[in-house]
């Protein structure tokens, strides 16, 4: 048995998301988001579950703060929504809002924990998704002067930021596949988004910059290991095609490579893009490139990707995985994904640090007769991504930390309440938590840099 020890300065923590955990729907002068819209309309989320009361964060937050001392955390990741800061997206500021954040951040640091706020983590305000969404480029605009609001309250606090969660997802899942909010299907539209939302990424590094002196800004992409099904030139092909897809349509330009020529050519090929890449104007690429302290990675499965599909939508190329281990979201468990991704991104981009800002399994298992959850799998999962991440820093990559998807059971957006990746389950009728045997296995990990 080996022990495994993570260099000094490394990080741990947990990660959240505003939507998913705070409740509070429409409290304290918050205005409507995408997502209060698109799970109060039937049929859009299972069992009709919405993120209403959530796991009631809002509420509960100064509780939340000692359940993470607990757990011996050093950082904790979260998200502010939007609309509880600029209830109409952009204008007239909502103090209750910001007062929320600022009474949490002060706490997280009271107790001796790191803040790490993500701006956007997919709660638009309805009110611009009214005028366009993130296919109008307004939307972007007005991210910078949300951005900006936030940043002058707590950039005197908050030494690290992310700009955006996974823009893939709020891109094409919400506006080309349509099983994520506002529930769109169509291309173009998708295209668009994606382009403005790293346009808007661009524009606010220098904003966060200013407000926030000295401190690191970056932001967080979704990645996936593509690799073809079988060793045929046509499954290579789809390979590629769900890797422009996924990863290079996002870190390409964000690292001055512009967006993939091979990618921009097959949607034009395809009739994605009728109007070319009209939604481009002077100096937007360069701005997309503004150069940024972290580059934060979500990785949670790899794409198994087969041209027999018979469909040129690389949304639609991925096979199931055949008889191998796979959670209860029926993602397959592939750990040797966290090496390769991370060893693909520094090698092919070199971004200065790397932080894994999620990483998690969903598992059902419930507390027993003696209220004890034992969610062995999911432990055993979490040991062997953090040895996957110990390769990858003993190959040179620059990885600085690992935040835990999810701190505790929540709202998993299309699938409700379905799904459990917290390490601490949450009674939803009475919202009590207990944390699980894998957050007291990663209390010991904390403990020990290693395992």
């Amino acid at each position: 048995m080996t022990n495994i020890t993570f260099p000094n300065d490394f990080t741990w923590g947990c990660a959240t998301a505003s939507y998913q955990i705070e409740g509070a729907w429409n409290e304290d002068g918050k205005g409507p988001s995408i997502w209060d819209t698109f799970s109060h309309t039937p049929g859009r989320v299972k069992n009709g579950d919405t993120g209403d009361v959530a796991c009631d964060h809002y509420h509960r937050w100064a509780e939340d703060i000692k359940l993470m001392t607990s757990l011996n955390l050093q950082a904790y990741r979260f998200s502010i929504s939007w609309p509880r800061i600029l209830p109409q997206g952009r204008g007239q500021v909502n103090p209750a809002g910001l007062d929320f954040y600022s009474r949490l951040v002060d706490g997280l640091l009271e107790a001796g924990i790191t803040p790490f706020v993500t701006l956007y983590h997919w709660d638009l305000p309805q009110a611009l998704q009214d005028e366009g969404g993130w296919a109008n480029r307004a939307t972007a605009e007005a991210f910078v002067e949300y951005a900006n609001v936030v940043s002058r309250h707590l950039g005197d606090r908050v030494k690290h930021w992310i700009t955006h969660n996974e823009p893939w997802v709020v891109a094409f899942l919400g506006n080309q596949v349509g099983i994520h909010a506002p529930g769109l299907q169509d291309w173009p539209t998708a295209l668009a988004a994606s382009h403005h939302l790293l346009l808007s990424h661009g524009w606010a590094v220098p904003v966060l910059r200013e407000n926030s002196p000295g401190a690191e800004v970056g932001i967080t992409l979704n990645t996936t290991v593509a690799m073809p099904a079988t060793g045929s030139a046509v499954d290579y092909h789809a390979a590629r095609d769900v890797d422009g897809y996924m990863n290079r349509w996002f870190m390409d330009p964000l690292y001055g490579r512009r967006y993939p020529a091979d990618m921009v050519a097959a949607y034009r090929e395809r009739g994605y893009l009728p109007n070319g890449l009209s939604f481009i104007r002077d100096g937007d690429l360069e701005d997309i490139t503004a150069q940024t302290d972290f580059l934060g990675i979500n990785y949670y499965t790899r794409t198994v990707a087969d041209e027999s599909t018979g469909s040129d939508d690389p949304s639609t190329r991925r096979i199931p995985p055949a008889d191998t281990e796979v959670t209860d979201f029926d993602w397959e468990v592939y750990p040797d994904g966290m090496f390769e991704i991370l060893c693909r991104v520094h090698f092919d981009y070199r971004p200065p640090k790397i932080y894994i800002t999620e990483n998690g399994a969903s598992y059902s298992d419930g507390p027993d007769e003696n209220g004890r959850v034992h969610d062995e799998r999911r432990t055993s999962f979490l040991r062997r991504h953090f040895a996957a991440a110990h390769r990858a820093i003993e190959a040179g990559v620059p990885l600085k930390g690992y935040f835990v998807w999810s701190l505790m059971d929540n709202f998993e957006w299309a699938e409700g309440y379905s799904q459990r990746f917290g390490i601490v389950w949450i009674d939803y009728p009475t919202g009590q938590r207990i944390p699980k045997d894998s957050a007291l296995w990663y209390k010991e990990v904390i403990a020990a840099n290693g395992f």
